[in-house]
Formats: structure tokens, sequence, C-alpha cells
């Protein structure tokens, strides 16, 4: 198949449906052998098409919550309506295996047992549950980063005060010299009283990706335990748990996956599910099921119906092609900053150390007056952060994000930093 004929094909699909079709199968839109990704722009402007967006600004903030396609929208009210309709007699039915059915896809979305996973609300919840449940004993030792996200730091250092453990603190410099350099920080902290590692899959403020195969076969040759805060990798890069070969994984769906709010997940190896204590008690009791560390009452079933729509959409698109397409969208705007005078891009050179998220500041701007200068002067919506090590604004565009928007965005920093 040619050029030509692909881009037929894909006026052809979109003569049939104001959306892209769920019952598509991803090979019906993928692009030939060796075509040259280059040129796909057509594609994505297909792909925008299926995402409502705000004619006010240019939303280069989709990191906090990344707004579903209309597809799976309206499969999501579609399960609105179904559950209310059905209301006690779906609940009291066929809820669990429903969610379970759910959860099995999304293990093998990220490559683990489908007896090691369950659904959670969010990567705070899912790690928060194991930093409560884990068995902590006064004296032992936990390690993070002040990168890491603030509610899990906030978790440890309520267990510090519950249990008496202790936690240690390193800091990842912005711009590693080599995977080593990493790996030997979190070692140094290592004692025969630590107990956990928590790390960063990719750091949410600058997009940083973490070796965190290499961190787990260092931690585990010392006995240590780690957990990998995931929020922003499902869905935005390929995610391979057994490959990873952590202990505990978190993500939010609702960022990268797409899903509507509300949505996430945790794996737990299997050799450690008897041993995490459960936020509330459930009537599972087996301490080998894995799905009695999510038990939180009653919540929106039909969020987690949605969540297998969001991975349908994700598979018409295709992962390898999305985390193509983020690394490209990063690139292009990043690439164009890194030699322009008074700016600093705090997110690494190399591109397997990034993906679709970068952050950018401008000495002598703080970065909550570059963010709303962004927004009131050039209509770009980003998100300031001022705190370790990272001055400047966290940009994460979208799969529906054009290179004319990130145009904008580039020509808006470069006059900032002239006006400095």
């Amino acid at each position: 198949m040619n050029k030509r004929d692909f881009l037929r094909q894909m006026v052809g699909l979109a003569a049939v449906s104001p959306f892209l079709p769920m019952t598509l199968k991803a090979n019906t839109i993928n692009v030939p052998e060796g075509y040259d990704y280059h040129f796909e722009d057509d594609f994505w402007k297909r792909i925008r098409k299926d995402y409502a967006l705000k004619p006010e600004y240019v939303n280069l903030e989709n990191g906090y919550y990344n707004i579903a396609p209309q597809p799976t929208i309206n499969k999501f009210v579609e399960h609105v309506k179904m559950v209310n309709y059905q209301g006690s007699h779906y609940m009291r039915t066929v809820q669990w295996d429903n969610k379970k059915r759910v959860a099995d896809k999304l293990a093998r979305l990220v490559n683990c047992g489908n007896d090691e996973l369950v659904i959670t609300r969010n990567t705070t919840e899912s790690l928060d549950l194991i930093i409560g449940g884990f068995p902590w004993k006064a004296g032992d030792e936990a390690v993070f980063a002040k990168q890491d996200y603030g509610s899990m730091r906030d978790h440890f250092e309520l267990v510090a005060k519950r249990y008496g453990i202790v936690n240690k603190i390193i800091s990842v410099p912005n711009h590693p010299a080599s995977d080593e350099e990493i790996v030997a920080l979190y070692e140094s902290q290592i004692t025969p009283k630590t107990r956990l590692i928590m790390v960063c899959h990719m750091i949410n403020i600058t997009g940083q990706i973490l070796p965190v195969r290499k961190i787990c076969d260092m931690a585990h040759s010392h006995g240590v335990e780690v957990m990998v805060d995931g929020a922003h990798c499902v869905g935005h890069i390929n995610v391979d748990i057994k490959e990873l070969d952590c202990d505990y994984y978190g993500s939010s769906l609702h960022k990268w996956l797409s899903t509507p709010l509300g949505a996430g997940l945790l794996y737990v190896s299997r050799d450690h599910i008897p041993k995490i204590w459960p936020l509330l008690a459930d009537f599972i009791d087996d301490p080998n099921d894995v799905r009695r560390l999510n038990h939180t009452g009653t919540h929106p079933v039909h969020t987690d119906l949605a969540i297998e729509d969001a991975i349908d959409y994700l598979e018409v698109i295709g992962m390898e092609r999305k985390e193509k397409r983020m690394r490209q969208l990063q690139r292009y705007w990043s690439n164009q900053l890194r030699t322009t005078p008074k700016v600093v891009i705090n997110t690494p050179l190399e591109p397997h150390r990034s993906c679709g998220i970068a952050n950018v500041g401008i000495e002598g701007i703080k970065p909550a007056h570059l963010a709303k200068t962004l927004l009131d002067e050039f209509k770009i919506f980003t998100v300031a952060i001022d705190y370790a090590n990272v001055q400047g604004c966290r940009i994460t565009p979208n799969v529906y994000t054009t290179f004319d928007e990130l145009d904008q965005f580039v020509k808006a920093i470069k006059t900032l930093a002239e006006r400095v």
C-alpha cells in the first residue's frame, strides 16, 4: 500500500462515521510496513476529530487528566444508562464478573498475571494501599525521591508517625550521566533495615523515565522490595510488568489510557499479596486473592466498564505508534528550545529517557508567572512546577496536538525569553 492508497482508506473511514468505530481491528488502520512516520499527519488529524476540544486555548496540560476521546465517552454514557436502568439487579449479579473481565484485559495490556492486578480509582489509592498495608516494624526504612508524587510522600510520612519507620530521601538529577548514576543513588541509602523503595517509572514533573529494571535488580540483590509509580505510563509507553520485575506497580488510567475520571490499577506480585493488609475489610478472606485489596464500597461501576473501551481505542491506534507519536511531539518542541538563550529544559536530552512529557523554564521568570503569561497572553494552558530541582512548566501534549500548536508554544517561549 502506498501513501495515496493509505490516505484514501483514512478518508473512507472518516466518511463512514464521525468517529473511529470501536469495532475496528487495530490493523485496519495500521500504516503499511515501511511507511515513513514523518508523513503520518493525516492519520493524527483524523484522530483529532475524535476529541471535543475547547477553542479558548491550546491544551498542553494533558498530564493531570487526559480527556477521553468521544468514542470512549459515548460508550461510557451507554454504561451509565445501562447500570441506571438495571439498578440493583446489575449490582447484585454481574458487576463483579464484569470488573474481573476488565481487570483481566488490563493485565494482558501490562503483561502480568490476571491474579496479580485489581482496578482502583487512581495511582494515589493504588500505592497508598501498599504503603499503608505494608507490614512495617519500628526502625524499618523506606527510600524514595524528592521528585516523587506528593500524595505518596505524605503517606510515607504518616506511616513514619504511626509505626516509627525511617524515610530516606534522595534527589534524582534532571540530567543523569547514566543509568548507573541513578541506580547508585538508591543503592547508597540501603541498609539492612531497608524494606521498600519507591521509584517513578516516569517522573511526573519532568517526564524523565527511570531505569526501573536496573533499580529492581539492584534492590532485590539486597533483599529490598520495589514499588513503582507508573501514573503516567500505562497508555503512554509500553508497560511490561514482567520485564520490569518490580514487586508493586500503580497507575492512573484516566491519564494516558484516557478513561473517564476515576480509574486506576494496582499490581501486586503474587508472592507479596498475603502480607499486604487491605485498607477496608472485604468479604474475600483468602489472603492470596488480590481482589481483597481494592475494596472501597459501592462506587461508579460504569467507569470500570469504560476501561475496556479505552483499551479498545488504544488498540485501534496501536501502542507502538502512540508511543512514537508522543515522543515525536515532545522532541519537536524541546529540541527547538534546548539551545535558546535563557531557556532551561528540565528533561534529559537522550530520547530513551523521556516520551511525551517534558518541562521547560525561563531564567528570571518564576514558573507560576510563566504559566499565567502563557495562558493570558498566548492562550496556551500549562502547569507550573516549582520544587525539587525543577523550576518551569510541565508540557504534556496529547495525540490530538498539532505541530502548528507546538509552533505557537515555541514562539511564545522564545518571545518571553527575549524579554528577560
